[in-house]
Protein backbone atom coordinates (compact mmCIF):
# COMPACT_ATOMS: atom_id res chain seq x y z
CA UNK A 1 0.00 0.00 0.00
CA UNK A 2 1.66 3.18 -0.91
CA UNK A 3 1.93 6.13 1.33
CA UNK A 4 -0.42 9.08 0.47
CA UNK A 5 1.16 11.91 -1.49
CA UNK A 6 1.54 15.50 0.17
CA UNK A 7 -1.33 16.41 -2.56
CA UNK A 8 -3.34 13.97 -1.18
CA UNK A 9 -3.02 15.16 2.20
CA UNK A 10 -3.16 18.46 1.93
CA UNK A 11 -7.07 18.35 0.03
CA UNK A 12 -8.18 15.47 2.81
CA UNK A 13 -7.16 18.35 5.73
CA UNK A 14 -8.85 21.01 3.35
CA UNK A 15 -11.85 18.40 3.24
CA UNK A 16 -11.99 18.33 6.94
CA UNK A 17 -11.37 21.51 7.88
CA UNK A 18 -14.35 22.51 5.69
CA UNK A 19 -16.22 19.76 6.95
CA UNK A 20 -15.30 21.07 10.53
CA UNK A 21 -16.32 24.77 9.90
CA UNK A 22 -19.30 23.57 8.29
CA UNK A 23 -20.66 21.70 10.95
CA UNK A 24 -20.16 24.48 13.32
CA UNK A 25 -21.07 26.83 11.73
CA UNK A 26 -24.49 25.50 11.07
CA UNK A 27 -24.68 24.48 14.99
CA UNK A 28 -24.32 28.28 15.93
CA UNK A 29 -27.04 29.10 13.41
CA UNK A 30 -29.22 26.39 14.78
CA UNK A 31 -28.72 27.81 18.06
CA UNK A 32 -29.91 30.97 17.11
CA UNK A 33 -32.70 29.69 15.82
CA UNK A 34 -33.91 28.11 18.77
CA UNK A 35 -33.61 31.60 20.54
CA UNK A 36 -35.88 33.44 17.49
CA UNK A 37 -37.76 30.57 18.24
CA UNK A 38 -38.75 30.66 21.95
CA UNK A 39 -38.70 34.71 21.31
CA UNK A 40 -41.46 34.47 19.22
CA UNK A 41 -43.54 32.40 20.81
CA UNK A 42 -43.39 34.14 24.06
CA UNK A 43 -44.09 37.39 22.02
CA UNK A 44 -47.43 35.47 20.37
CA UNK A 45 -48.43 34.49 24.06
CA UNK A 46 -47.90 37.94 25.62
CA UNK A 47 -49.98 39.30 22.63
CA UNK A 48 -52.86 36.81 23.49
CA UNK A 49 -52.88 37.97 26.98
CA UNK A 50 -53.26 40.58 26.50
CA UNK A 51 -56.50 40.41 24.58
CA UNK A 52 -59.78 40.77 26.19
CA UNK A 53 -59.62 38.64 29.06
CA UNK A 54 -62.59 35.12 28.40
CA UNK A 55 -64.70 33.82 30.68
CA UNK A 56 -66.47 29.83 31.11
CA UNK A 57 -68.96 30.21 27.73
CA UNK A 58 -65.96 30.08 25.66
CA UNK A 59 -65.19 27.11 26.33
CA UNK A 60 -67.85 25.12 24.50
CA UNK A 61 -65.80 25.15 21.55
CA UNK A 62 -65.29 22.82 18.70
CA UNK A 63 -61.47 21.75 19.81
CA UNK A 64 -60.96 19.91 16.82
CA UNK A 65 -60.64 23.18 14.91
CA UNK A 66 -56.98 23.89 14.59
CA UNK A 67 -57.62 27.54 14.17
CA UNK A 68 -60.21 28.01 17.00
CA UNK A 69 -57.62 26.34 19.00
CA UNK A 70 -55.00 28.69 17.77
CA UNK A 71 -57.17 31.76 18.65
CA UNK A 72 -57.93 31.10 21.87
CA UNK A 73 -54.55 29.29 23.51
CA UNK A 74 -53.05 31.47 25.99
CA UNK A 75 -56.13 33.75 26.77
CA UNK A 76 -56.78 35.46 29.63
CA UNK A 77 -59.72 33.95 31.65
CA UNK A 78 -61.92 34.31 34.29
CA UNK A 79 -63.85 31.18 35.38
CA UNK A 80 -66.34 30.72 38.06
CA UNK A 81 -67.72 27.52 39.52
CA UNK A 82 -66.39 24.44 42.52
CA UNK A 83 -63.71 22.30 42.54
CA UNK A 84 -63.79 18.87 42.37
CA UNK A 85 -61.48 17.34 45.09
CA UNK A 86 -61.41 13.98 44.85
CA UNK A 87 -60.25 14.22 41.44
CA UNK A 88 -56.73 15.78 42.47
CA UNK A 89 -54.05 14.80 40.80
CA UNK A 90 -50.07 15.18 41.42
CA UNK A 91 -47.86 15.27 38.57
CA UNK A 92 -44.59 14.50 40.15
CA UNK A 93 -40.96 14.96 39.39
CA UNK A 94 -42.02 18.65 38.03
CA UNK A 95 -39.59 21.69 38.96
CA UNK A 96 -40.42 24.76 39.93
CA UNK A 97 -37.21 27.72 41.06
CA UNK A 98 -34.80 24.35 40.64
CA UNK A 99 -36.77 22.37 43.22
CA UNK A 100 -38.60 18.79 42.63
CA UNK A 101 -42.29 18.25 43.51
CA UNK A 102 -45.84 18.33 42.50
CA UNK A 103 -47.85 20.20 39.76
CA UNK A 104 -51.32 19.83 41.43
CA UNK A 105 -54.23 19.68 39.21
CA UNK A 106 -58.06 19.77 40.27
CA UNK A 107 -61.05 19.80 37.70
CA UNK A 108 -63.03 22.97 37.99
CA UNK A 109 -66.64 22.34 37.46
CA UNK A 110 -68.45 25.39 35.73
CA UNK A 111 -71.31 27.44 36.99
CA UNK A 112 -73.87 27.66 34.31
CA UNK A 113 -72.35 25.69 31.44
CA UNK A 114 -71.78 22.21 32.71
CA UNK A 115 -68.37 22.16 31.84
CA UNK A 116 -65.50 20.74 33.83
CA UNK A 117 -61.87 22.51 33.21
CA UNK A 118 -58.60 21.00 34.33
CA UNK A 119 -56.51 23.80 36.10
CA UNK A 120 -52.91 23.56 36.98
CA UNK A 121 -53.38 25.26 40.24
CA UNK A 122 -49.75 25.36 41.35
CA UNK A 123 -46.89 23.72 42.56
CA UNK A 124 -45.97 22.13 45.46
CA UNK A 125 -42.71 20.59 47.67
CA UNK A 126 -42.55 16.79 47.88
CA UNK A 127 -41.82 15.02 51.52
CA UNK A 128 -38.04 14.19 51.46
CA UNK A 129 -39.33 11.65 53.55
CA UNK A 130 -42.16 9.83 52.63
CA UNK A 131 -42.37 9.85 49.03
CA UNK A 132 -46.47 8.95 49.52
CA UNK A 133 -46.62 11.98 51.19
CA UNK A 134 -49.11 14.71 49.69
CA UNK A 135 -48.55 18.11 50.07
CA UNK A 136 -51.02 20.00 51.97
CA UNK A 137 -52.91 22.05 49.89
CA UNK A 138 -56.12 23.60 50.40
CA UNK A 139 -59.24 22.83 48.12
CA UNK A 140 -62.03 25.08 49.32
CA UNK A 141 -65.77 23.38 48.88
CA UNK A 142 -67.59 26.58 48.28
CA UNK A 143 -68.08 28.46 44.89
CA UNK A 144 -64.50 29.72 43.81
CA UNK A 145 -63.03 32.77 41.14
CA UNK A 146 -60.22 31.06 39.52
CA UNK A 147 -58.20 33.20 36.70
CA UNK A 148 -55.55 32.35 34.74
CA UNK A 149 -54.54 31.86 30.77
CA UNK A 150 -55.52 28.45 29.05
CA UNK A 151 -52.40 26.33 28.12
CA UNK A 152 -52.48 23.04 26.71
CA UNK A 153 -52.86 19.28 28.11
CA UNK A 154 -49.89 19.20 30.43
CA UNK A 155 -46.23 17.81 28.97
CA UNK A 156 -45.45 14.43 29.34
CA UNK A 157 -42.38 13.08 31.01
CA UNK A 158 -40.80 9.76 30.07
CA UNK A 159 -42.60 7.16 31.97
CA UNK A 160 -42.15 3.17 31.44
CA UNK A 161 -45.58 2.40 30.21
CA UNK A 162 -48.58 1.14 32.01
CA UNK A 163 -51.89 2.64 33.27
CA UNK A 164 -51.62 5.28 36.20
CA UNK A 165 -53.64 5.72 39.24
CA UNK A 166 -53.98 7.42 42.48
CA UNK A 167 -53.33 10.99 43.20
CA UNK A 168 -49.46 10.65 42.18
CA UNK A 169 -48.80 10.20 38.63
CA UNK A 170 -45.41 10.77 36.38
CA UNK A 171 -48.22 11.81 33.44
CA UNK A 172 -51.91 11.92 33.12
CA UNK A 173 -52.97 11.15 29.71
CA UNK A 174 -56.73 13.00 28.80
CA UNK A 175 -58.37 10.44 27.22
CA UNK A 176 -57.63 7.98 30.14
CA UNK A 177 -58.65 10.22 32.90
CA UNK A 178 -61.57 11.12 31.44
CA UNK A 179 -62.90 7.09 31.27
CA UNK A 180 -61.58 7.17 34.54
CA UNK A 181 -63.65 10.14 36.13
CA UNK A 182 -66.89 10.15 33.42
CA UNK A 183 -65.59 13.87 32.87
CA UNK A 184 -66.25 15.69 29.79
CA UNK A 185 -63.20 17.59 29.44
CA UNK A 186 -61.96 19.51 26.49
CA UNK A 187 -58.29 18.62 25.50
CA UNK A 188 -56.87 21.93 27.58
CA UNK A 189 -56.58 23.38 30.98
CA UNK A 190 -56.26 26.73 32.79
CA UNK A 191 -52.78 27.49 33.66
CA UNK A 192 -54.12 29.46 37.19
CA UNK A 193 -52.14 32.71 37.72
CA UNK A 194 -51.96 34.82 40.77
CA UNK A 195 -49.94 35.14 44.19
CA UNK A 196 -48.96 32.12 46.46
CA UNK A 197 -52.15 31.17 47.93
CA UNK A 198 -53.92 27.27 49.15
CA UNK A 199 -50.21 26.62 49.92
CA UNK A 200 -49.16 26.63 45.99
CA UNK A 201 -46.49 28.52 44.05
CA UNK A 202 -47.80 29.96 40.64
CA UNK A 203 -44.34 31.37 39.38
CA UNK A 204 -44.53 29.56 36.40
CA UNK A 205 -41.36 29.15 33.68
CA UNK A 206 -41.35 31.55 30.49
CA UNK A 207 -41.10 30.21 27.52
CA UNK A 208 -38.32 32.68 26.48
CA UNK A 209 -36.12 31.88 29.52
CA UNK A 210 -33.10 30.52 27.91
CA UNK A 211 -32.44 32.87 25.03
CA UNK A 212 -29.55 34.28 26.35
CA UNK A 213 -27.89 30.35 27.18
CA UNK A 214 -29.12 29.69 23.34
CA UNK A 215 -27.54 33.06 22.13
CA UNK A 216 -23.97 31.74 23.93
CA UNK A 217 -23.79 28.11 22.64
CA UNK A 218 -24.26 30.12 19.55
CA UNK A 219 -21.21 32.32 20.39
CA UNK A 220 -19.38 29.28 21.43
CA UNK A 221 -20.32 27.63 17.83
CA UNK A 222 -19.27 30.40 15.58
CA UNK A 223 -15.80 31.01 17.85
CA UNK A 224 -14.89 27.35 17.04
CA UNK A 225 -16.16 27.43 13.15
CA UNK A 226 -13.59 30.72 12.83
CA UNK A 227 -10.93 28.54 14.84
CA UNK A 228 -10.89 26.04 12.88
CA UNK A 229 -10.37 27.82 9.86
CA UNK A 230 -8.06 30.15 11.57
CA UNK A 231 -5.94 27.20 12.36
CA UNK A 232 -6.14 25.21 8.31
CA UNK A 233 -4.96 28.91 7.50
CA UNK A 234 -2.03 29.27 9.97
CA UNK A 235 -1.05 25.58 9.57
CA UNK A 236 -1.32 25.13 5.94
CA UNK A 237 -0.79 28.15 4.50
CA UNK A 238 0.70 30.51 6.16
CA UNK A 239 3.74 28.28 7.49
CA UNK A 240 4.30 26.74 4.64
CA UNK A 241 5.32 29.92 3.05
CA UNK A 242 7.34 31.09 6.07
CA UNK A 243 9.41 28.02 5.69
CA UNK A 244 9.70 28.28 1.77
CA UNK A 245 10.88 31.84 2.47
CA UNK A 246 13.66 30.87 4.46
CA UNK A 247 14.81 28.26 2.88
Amino acid sequence: MTPKTPALQRWLLLALALLGVGITFSLGLWQLGRAAEKTALQQARTLQAQKQVLDGQTLNADWTQPQLRADLMHRRMVLVGHWLHEHTVYLENRQMNAKPGFFVLTPLKLENSGITLIVQRGWAQRSFTDRTALPQVKTPVERVEVSGNLAPWPSRLYDFGGEEKGPIRQNLDWQSFQQETGLDLPPVTLLQSGEMSDGLLREWPVVASGVEKHHGYAFQWFGLSALIALLYVWFQIVQPRRLQRKA
